[in-house]
């Protein structure tokens, strides 16, 4: 065994004894073989249609030509049982494109979901998918989603357990899909251009591909070739495809200039002379560029890169957190293969990268080795200084290196290598990591970090590790999740995300179990019951955080319910809170139930409500944090009064209270988020937030009101030719004062606008 990883099994024994045994039998488990639905696909001398298909039929000869799949299996809710809807697909493929012909048949059309909507917010419509392995790797793969009436969607598929793992739809290509609702069910035709794909140089391509179909009001999703849930992993259960040859994207460019503009009104706190408005002009001008080498190969350049942001964030609550709450990478320049740079571990989160002048990024595959690098630089760091600060105007570089090799079926090894250098400090990461697959339900993932920081005002370099181990079973009824991870003092990852299980000076491992059982002959589709456990210490050998609880969910056609009960143990030390002289416990515990229900064609409703106690980590400053009472409601309902427009509803309410009675604070956070889609290019958007924070006597809070209004008319061609017209303004409740002959800003009961702005923004595509 490598002694990095002796220190890490032995504290894994001495939490749960029974686990080096659990994992000997696991070994011994047998493996039953996938079985194999070979495609040949068809080439064709011309781009099929719908009239091609008539009446649901191939009706021409362009059409019988066609490679044929039908017979989908589903999924859920009853695996392994076939459709309850027939589906058929044609596929070919021409020296330029892969096309795609679903027809979707129906027994009541009139019930099926279909809704003109903006690209990607295709939720709660009938679908149908085809997702493509190109490397033939089965670890990666790209998704392309439609509805009824040709909606895109489309997503990178990733094998594991990383941030990016599952669908990551940050994948922006460019493809045509159109839809068509009739008397029999409905179609859909994708074509793909090949040089949206990245696939080997070879003559002969061996790609793997599975087709998808999702109806929601039955609940039900069915795949060609079965995927099954007793298998783990996804792509090892696709097709493989031969027949593609003589084909390549070629070396094309893309090319994406962008023209940004706004006029900003707005509160300057720190003013000269006092707070004060301050109106602003900004004009800017930048570009994107993709250069594709020998089919695979990709370089992405910056210049003045286009970082403005103009879909929101969804609504978190942050208040009394402990740690930091993460918001997903939406910016062009991170999109091409963002999973190869993603871990266990999450070492590389774009979203530190703040403020760019420039960069250039380098990723591809070739055989069974793939690689990534991005050399950037963030001006971030070096702004909003005050005069006199050596750091101002000072620029962070940054520079990442990903490898890594495939072995076998879907076992990987690899390393990344990350620096950011900021003045005379720096903060440089060193990961190994490997993927393995022990039978069709087993996998296990390790990973061995090392870093070295030494801060930029200063002072001795320091050195941290972090050991990281999982085991999983994926299983139709037994689900497992088995993680360890130990992190020293001095482990630090200026561009990562480290959650509380990753964390500095903790060791510890949390395990989920679950159990999934199918009811025949009934209404109910299935139930399952999970147990969630954490047990996680300092480095010394000191607990600092247990967590334990059950959890059941019961699932039918348009309704699911859950209900949980959950137990923590907390322990604070000097270090995790001003004013603690020494270790203090904490013992809490809530419930929580949560419904949701999609019977309605127009109207699909989730909500959670969880109550019981937490820690209030927000105390009257001089105090100790104390369990306090708790409660949080969250809904989320989703209406469509007509196929033209979406509106999704979001409530969060949170309240503590001192189990003395005394209020902590209350934190409401409304938004509703209107999109009207005049034609598939044009929308209109429309997005009101209302936050209100009222404080109690028992925490150092402040009354705090915000109210935002976003207003968005888009042109969208594809996602990189677009038109963005928009205004924005912002109310808080505050007020401007003169006291003793000077301004200052304090809190009002009223609210004010403190800022608004109105931009344009238009980019273009130009593609060789």
């Amino acid at each position: 065994m490598p002694t990095f990883l002796a220190p890490m099994f032995a504290r894994a024994r001495r939490v749960f004894p029974s686990l080096s045994l659990f994992f000997v039998v696991l070994n011994f488990l047998s493996s039953s073989a996938l079985a194999q639905h070979d495609l040949n696909i068809s080439r064709i001398a011309s781009k099929p249609s719908f009239a091609d298909f008539e009446n649901m039929r191939p009706s021409t000869d362009l059409a019988r030509s066609m490679t044929k799949v039908t017979d989908f299996t589903q999924r859920l809710p009853d695996d392994g049982d076939p459709a309850s809807q027939r589906t058929e697909v044609y596929l070919a493929y021409d020296q330029e494109e892969l096309h795609a012909i679903f027809l979707a048949f129906d027994n009541n059309p009139n019930q099926i979901r279909a809704n003109l909507s903006s690209r990607e917010n295709i939720d709660g419509d009938d679908i149908v998918e085809m997702v493509i392995d190109t490397f033939n790797d089965q670890r990666a793969a790209f998704a392309f989603r439609s509805t009824p009436l040709g909606m895109q969607w489309d997503a990178r598929w990733t094998e594991g357990s990383s941030i990016r793992a599952g669908f990551d739809t940050t994948l922006e290509a460019v493809w045509e899909s159109d839809g068509k609702v009739t008397e029999q069910g409905y179609m859909v035709q994708m074509t793909i251009p090949l040089r949206s794909l990245r696939f080997l140089d070879a003559e002969e391509q061996l790609w793997r591909i599975q087709f998808g179909r999702i109806i929601p009001r039955l609940s039900e999703e069915s795949y060609w070739p079965p995927y099954l849930i007793d298998k783990e992993g996804r792509l090892n259960q696709t097709a493989p495809m031969t027949g593609i040859s003589n084909v390549s994207p070629g070396n094309n460019s893309q090319i994406v200039p962008f023209i940004f503009a706004r006029e900003v009104d707005s509160l300057k706190p720190n003013a000269i002379g006092g707070p004060a408005f301050q109106r602003s002009s900004e004009q800017d001008v930048g570009l994107d560029a993709k250069l594709v080498f020998n089919d695979s190969m990709v370089l992405d350049i910056t210049l003045n890169p286009d970082f403005s942001q103009v879909e929101s964030d969804e609504p978190q609550v942050t208040l009394n957190e402990r740690f930091e709450v993460q918001f997903p990478e939406r910016r062009p320049f991170f999109v091409e293969n963002a999973d190869f740079f993603a871990t266990d571990s999450n070492l590389v989160f774009t979203r530190r990268i703040v403020d760019p002048d420039g960069g250039v990024r380098f990723t591809g595959k070739t055989g069974d080795y793939g690689f990534g690098s991005i050399l950037i630089n963030d001006i971030a760091p070096g702004l909003n200084r005050q005069e006199g600060d050596p750091l101002k105007g000072e620029k962070a570089t940054i520079a990442i290196l990903r490898g890594f090799k495939d072995i076998s079926t879907q076992d990987r090894i690899g390393f990344l290598v990350t620096d950011r250098e900021f003045a005379d400090g720096y903060n440089r990461v060193a990961s190994v990591d490997g993927r393995f697959r022990i039978n069709d339900n087993w996998l296990t993932q390790v990973q061995a970090v090392g870093t070295e920081t030494e801060p930029s005002s200063g002072g001795e370099a320091k050195t941290g590790y972090q050991r990281n181990i999982q085991v999983n079973r994926v299983g139709r009824m037994l689900q497992n999740h088995t993680h360890y991870i130990a992190t020293t003092k001095d482990f630090r990852t200026e561009l990562g995300f480290q959650n509380r299980f990753f964390k500095a000076d903790t060791d510890g491992i949390h395990q989920r179990v679950g159990f999934d059982f199918f009811p025949e002959g009934s209404a109910l589709n299935s139930w399952n019951t999970t147990i969630f456990g954490v047990y996680l210490e300092d480095t010394e050998g000191m607990k600092l955080f247990s967590q334990l609880g059950p959890s059941f969910d019961f699932n039918y056609d348009t309704t699911s319910f859950g209900i949980s009960v959950t137990e923590y143990d907390e322990v604070l030390r000097p270090q995790d809170f001003p004013g603690l002289a020494s270790n203090h416990a904490y013992n809490y515990e809530d419930w929580q139930i949560s419904a949701s229900n999609n019977a309605l064609k127009s109207l699909e409703v989730e909500a959670r409500y969880r109550s019981g106690t937490s820690l209030n980590v927000v105390p009257p400053r001089g105090s100790l944090p104390s369990v306090v009472d708790s409660s949080r409601l969250s809904v989320d309902a989703l209406w469509r009064p007509i196929d033209r427009l979406r509106v999704l509803n979001t409530l969060l309410n949170t309240e503590f209270e001192t189990q003395s009675g005394t209020k902590v604070f209350s934190n409401l956070i409304a938004r509703s988020n209107w999109n009207y889609q005049f034609t598939k290019e044009w929308s209109l958007r429309f997005i009101a937030q209302y936050d209100e924070t009222d404080a109690g006597p028992a925490t150092r809070l402040v009354d705090d009101e915000n109210l935002n209004f976003d207003l968005l008319l888009r042109y969208v061609i594809n996602p990189w030719s677009a038109l963005f017209i928009g205004y924005n303004s912002n109310q808080s409740n505050f007020d401007i004062v003169d006291m003793e002959g000077e301004r200052e800003l304090v809190i009002a009961n009223d609210l004010r606008k403190d800022g608004e702005q109105f931009f344009v923004k238009f980019s273009y595509l130009f593609q060789r």
